[in-house]
């Protein structure tokens, strides 16, 4: 008997940048798109809902890898600010 492996299901890449644009009309809008973002790249990086959910109980209580996602979206936040002119165009109050 011929033992065939079984095809790999390719699941389609989850869309990276929400609405195709990091523009955003204050820096809060700015910041939330980046913790989406951030979200998003996890679900990228491992797509299986499973492995996600074991997973979040050991970065849940991990202050370093806590400190790593936030690393992250100060990382997505300065290139959202970066594309948005640091909203430096907004009426200042």
């Amino acid at each position: 008997m011929i033992q065939t492996q079984s095809e790999p299901t390719h699941q389609p890449a989850p869309t990276l940048v929400p609405n195709n644009t990091l523009i955003t009309a204050t820096p809060e809008e700015g910041r939330q798109l980046a913790v989406q973002m951030a979200r998003l790249v996890i679900k990228a990086t491992q797509p299986d809902d499973k492995t996600r959910e074991v997973l979040r109980e050991k970065y849940a209580h991990d202050p370093m890898m806590l400190i790593a996602i936030s690393q992250v979206v100060a990382t997505e936040f300065a290139t959202i600010a970066a594309a948005n002119h640091y909203w430096t165009l907004q009426t200042r109050t």
